[in-house]
């Protein structure tokens, strides 16, 4: 979570900036964003392409003469939140496919099998591994059809009921003590569950809100809904109709849901054009007032202008992106690239979905990560929360393109083998009443908790009311919405802590006593919420991933719902990343091993952990990455190959290496890096900003709205004559050793050596032996390393090596024989050359695990 000041939005900041350059895969072209106004015209906007997608639909803004057809007047007040299944008889209702064509459960099953999934850069006439030509032509037909059809499938799916939720209590007996809190947390959960049953007919069609509320499309015309209980009056006004209130009033039924209809055009076209602007006028408690649709699938802030403007987003059928490429399966060890595509661009500009989908989402599979968590999706109007304070929960970032951009993008990204993972606020909401959700029917207390409660004093923003019925209905439709259509394959939820708690674990120093997790300043409502979707996402997207950002350390934070857990796949163990910090404060005499290895390991038997040597979060202005911390303004004079080294700069190359890896081999069963951290970006984050007064009168400076800070500079990663092509090197090396070995998440690790005198830390992970050295000036030779494995070792990774910026001083060809004895509570031991400040892997030869398989197979 990003911890930053709200204030007002930047409006002499451009939403969009132009992209020179070219594309291997074509010709480029991009546009700004044109002023939208009520002629009638159409214009390319983000119209950012190449030959892998296709262009970006017209925006077409026009107003429409919209012809009534007789008895197709506006619907009536039918409709509840408990039911909404009535049609209105001048409209089709699309809530349930009425495609005869749909491919069953079972046919699914037997398709999209493990050789279903494209393996990266191979073609789809490969997908079988047959040389039969007429399968291998069938191929390609066969999972388009899959792909075509995955949402119609998923509907067929039922979520599996509740569990008895009682292993909880045998995985941990202490829970025990706090029974009466846990059992009346998943009685809660049960109680919804039911109640999603009987009032909704289950969380499967509970979750597609956005199939009745904000904008629906049928054959014959539009019906647009919104809940807003405390407005009095409602019209939907926009450029189709000349933003006249009294064109299209809305009626209310008993819920506090309006509802209009538009019928079709006399000539079959829709009473709203696509790319229309559109609001809803409300007469509300706080007067009237404009505001973005609570659902809108798109907004965009015209050029000049400060508040957005909700879009109709709905491309021909020609226009829309059609993806290609099925979801790659789960990783068993998860290696994440955190990216925001907004500041990818080695250029001060906002970077576009396309560009990166070109340029950078190829880099991070060279790199050998295997998923891309992509940050700041969601639409929100203050570029500097960096996405955490969001105005249109349903609408991608129009900064960096089109919704089908971005869903090329993914696209793209499942065709490398990347699983993408969407970095989703539910957390917070935006304080902002312009565009956003914050007093949206004129009373504060809609979607958050009303007063003090709702909201969040360091955040300066609201906070959801997860215990009412519509609040639930908004957030699970929005989970599934991303992974459904843009086909997101999991999420990292944001601001966990913050929503599990009524303190928000501000103030909080968490000490593990569980007292401090089930008590009265749980927030039940809240972690029943995080219990239900983690329900949907698991039961409706099987190979879907969750994670969730907790730095309190609930129990049972990752366990499965059933068995009584909140359902998380992974944890992001945040506490790594302030140790880091807190160790580059000191000498490096006061470093303990052992307080190293602890922080490293402290985590919940049998709950996943996702662990970062830093995130983000440290790159921001203010905070210092850990390259920075080492080496400081060295940076900028003796990064080059051709000058002389400083001992800061051999010190700093030394150490980032080494923190990286054994944070990556130690701290959990998945790992994490912001883009650019991993060859020791030189810069940190600084968002264009302008001057502005807090509301208590406090002076805040800006940066001139400059974008120099809002970038990646990639090109020193890239350039071979710098010492960041070192760093990158190695940790593209890392991540590869992981690939072929599986350390992070094999069941073996034993921890030999934790030498405070030597500065050692000796460990094993699988077949794998790792050996630190943080002694600043030590070297060892002969240095004994005990092990499990009798056999030949060989160094498959030395961060000495002079590929990766080191000195050389380990020999790969050396051959290191393993002898009897109990050495460090290991059976067997053998001596290695430590130098110091290095990290080196030793592995047992092939031919020594080949013969540890015949000895079992015997």
């Amino acid at each position: 979570m990003v911890y930053t000041i709200s204030g007002i939005r930047l409006p002499a900041v451009a939403s969009l900036h132009k992209s020179g350059g070219s594309s291997c895969n074509g010709d480029r072209r991009t546009t700004n964003l044109s002023l939208f106004t009520k002629h009638s015209f159409s214009r390319n906007i983000f119209a950012d392409k190449s030959t892998h997608e296709s262009d970006s639909p017209p925006f077409m803004v026009a107003a429409s003469e919209k012809v009534l057809v007789p008895g197709s007047q506006t619907a009536g007040s039918s409709s509840s939140t408990e039911q909404l299944e009535a049609v209105d008889t001048a409209s089709e209702d699309p809530y349930v496919s009425q495609n005869e064509d749909v491919l069953s459960m079972e046919q699914l099953d037997s398709i999209v099998d493990d050789e279903t999934y494209v393996e990266p850069s191979s073609s789809f006439s490969e997908v079988d591994g047959e040389d039969d030509e007429a399968n291998n032509a069938e191929a390609p037909v066969l999972l388009q059809e899959v792909i075509s059809k995955e949402s119609d499938l998923i509907r067929q799916k039922s979520i599996p009921p509740p569990g008895t939720g009682q292993r909880i209590y045998e995985i941990d007996p202490i829970l025990t003590r706090h029974r009466d809190h846990l059992d009346y947390r998943y009685g809660h959960y049960k109680k919804m569950r039911e109640a999603i049953d009987k009032f909704e007919g289950g969380l499967e069609v509970f979750s597609r809100g956005y199939e009745k509320f904000g904008f629906v499309r049928s054959a014959t015309g539009i019906t647009y809904r919104e809940w807003a209980p405390a407005a009095k009056s409602a019209a939907l006004i926009g450029d189709f109709n000349n933003w006249n209130p009294n064109a299209d009033v809305m009626t209310r039924n008993k819920f506090g849901v309006w509802e209009v209809f538009l019928p079709n055009n006399a000539d079959g076209s829709p009473p709203i054009p696509h790319g229309s602007r559109v609001k809803i006028r409300m007469d509300t408690p706080s007067g009237m007032k404009d505001s973005i649709p609570a659902w809108i699938k798109f907004s965009v802030q015209a050029p000049g202008e400060i508040p957005y403007n909700g879009m109709y987003y709905d491309p021909p059928e020609e226009d829309k992106y059609v993806f290609q490429h099925a979801r790659p399966k789960k990783p068993q060890s998860l290696r994440i690239y955190e990216a925001h595509v907004g500041m990818s661009s080695t250029e001060p500009m906002i970077n576009t979905y396309a560009n990166f989908r070109d340029d950078v989402l190829p880099r991070i599979k060279k790199l050998g990560y295997n998923a891309v968590q992509i940050m700041a999706i969601q639409e929100h109007s203050y570029y500097a929360s960096f996405g955490y304070h969001v105005t249109n929960f349903f609408a991608p970032s129009s900064r960096c393109g089109t919704p089908d951009d971005l869903k090329s993008l993914i696209d793209r990204a499942h065709e490398l083998g990347l699983v993408v993972l969407m970095d989703i606020v539910h957390s917070h909401s935006s304080n902002n009443t312009l565009d956003g959700l914050n007093m949206f029917d004129g009373t504060d207390s809609q979607y958050f908790h009303s007063g003090s409660r709702g909201y969040h004093w360091m955040w300066d923003s609201r906070l959801f009311n997860y215990g009412h019925w519509e609040v639930l209905r908004f957030l699970l439709s929005n989970a599934r919405w991303w992974l459904d259509e843009y086909k997101f394959d999991g999420f990292r939820f944001d601001g966990v802590t913050s929503m599990m708690y009524t303190h928000h674990g501000l103030q909080v120093a968490f000490t593990g006593n569980y007292n401090e997790y089930f008590g009265f300043a749980t927030d039940v409502d809240a972690v029943v919420y995080l219990m239900l979707v983690n329900d949907l996402i698991h039961g409706l997207f099987p190979e879907a991933i969750a994670i969730g950002e907790d730095v309190s350390g609930m129990p049972t934070f990752g366990i499965s719902v059933k068995d009584g857990g909140v359902g998380f796949d992974y944890r992001l163990h945040m506490a790594i990343a302030d140790k880091w910090i807190e160790l580059l404060k000191k000498r490096d005499e006061d470093w303990q091993m052992g307080d190293i290895v602890h922080t490293l390991t402290n985590r919940r038997w049998s709950e996943k952990c996702v662990s970062y040597a830093e995130s983000h979060d440290q790159a921001l202005v203010g905070d210092k990455t850990i390259a920075f911390w080492l080496m400081d303004k060295d940076m900028y004079d003796f990064m080059a190959l051709d000058r002389p080294s400083t001992p800061l700069i051999d010190r700093g190359i030394a150490l980032h290496k080494m923190i990286r890896l054994i944070t990556m081999s130690l701290g959990g069963e998945g790992y994490l890096n912001f883009m650019g951290n991993e060859f020791g970006h030189p810069e940190w984050i600084d968002f264009p900003r302008s001057d502005q007064y807090l509301p208590d009168g406090k002076f805040v400076p800006g940066n001139g709205n400059s974008f120099d800070k809002c970038r990646r500079r990639f090109d020193l990663g890239d350039a071979e004559y710098l010492r960041y092509h070192g760093l990158q090197e190695f940790d593209q090396a890392m991540q590869h050793l992981e690939e072929t070995s599986g350390f992070m998440t094999s069941e073996h690790q034993y921890i030999s050596r934790k030498d405070e005198g030597d500065r050692v830390i000796t460990f094993e992970r699988g077949d794998l032996v790792f050996v630190f050295n943080f002694h600043w000036t030590s070297s060892y030779s002969d240095y004994r390393i005990g092990c499990l494995k009798p056999g030949m070792y060989k160094v498959v990774l030395d961060s000495d090596d002079s590929l990766f910026g080191g000195f050389s001083r380990i020999d790969h060809k050396a051959e290191y024989f393993t002898f009897e004895g109990n050495f460090d509570n290991r059976p067997r031991s053998f001596m290695v050359y430590a130098p110091s400040r290095t990290a080196v892997v030793y592995r047992l030869t092939e031919s020594e695990v080949e013969k540890e398989v015949e000895l079992v197979e015997e």
